[in-house]
């Protein structure tokens, strides 16, 4: 079931989306999608009126598309992520996997091609809305850190380190681990990675969660053929070790 506005975190008030998107009945598509879910909706058709929302708005979440008249989407993302962390999912119709790749290391949460449907769309929303709920309520905290071994997760301060060394992760690796240490010692299944890290249902994309705990293990385990902390359940999912 989709989850509504007030259940990604937003209770006080309905989300603000920030639509960039310079198509018409793309915008106009977005628009009742998006309002007839409760959320509230701003438009801006080109880069400098969505820099300027951004600016004046502070949007709770920002839907970007690529391929804007004036400056190039991808720039925008670099420069927002700059001095903020706004959950920001891609809309594009550029389907080469570099494209894809480029965005997400660039700073998005997600990468959505056109076409799509509407629940794909506002899964993917939703899913971008509470994971930003969820880091602003960890980092309210004093502190909350996870360890297991050498390896330690600082959420209020988003820092990963093994051994007392900084590891750099993208966006997504980080979304990942953090799911892995809020279900730290239980198995999640494919299933369940890609309903809350991509907002996908189904196993048709079972392949994401596979490529991505294949990353964070090159970058977290001494032996990544031999795991210690992010352990393969055959035929099920994976499971984060707690100690």
């Amino acid at each position: 079931m989709m989850a509504s506005p007030s259940e990604t975190g937003a209770r006080a008030r309905p989300a603000n989306v920030l639509v960039v998107e310079d198509d018409a009945p793309m915008r106009r598509f977005l628009r009742a999608a998006l309002a007839n879910e409760g959320y509230r909706v701003t438009e801006a058709e080109t880069a400098q009126l969505a820099m300027t929302n951004i600016l004046a708005r502070m949007p709770d979440l920002i839907l970007l598309d690529l391929g804007l008249p004036d400056i190039d989407g991808a720039d925008i993302l670099r420069r927002v992520r700059e001095w903020s962390q706004v959950p920001i999912v891609v809309l594009s119709a550029r389907t080469r996997e570099g494209d894809k790749v480029d965005a997400l290391n660039s700073g998005a949460d997600d990468y959505l091609t056109k076409p799509f449907g509407v629940p794909e769309l506002l899964a993917r929303v939703a899913v971008a809305l509470r994971h930003a709920a969820a880091l602003k309520d960890a980092g309210r905290r004093e502190a909350f850190a996870f360890r297991t071994g050498d390896l330690e997760v600082d959420l209020a301060n988003r820092r990963v380190t093994v051994k007392g060394h900084a590891v750099h992760l993208t966006r997504i690796e980080y979304r990942l681990l953090t799911v892995f240490v809020q279900n730290a010692g239980k198995v999640l299944t494919h299933e369940h990675l890609l309903r809350e890290v991509w907002g996908l249902t189904g196993t048709g994309q079972a392949h994401y969660p596979r490529m991505y705990v294949a990353s964070l293990r090159k970058k977290l385990e001494d032996d990544p053929a031999d795991p210690r902390y992010l352990i393969t359940e055959q035929g099920v999912g994976y499971r984060l070790t707690a100690d």
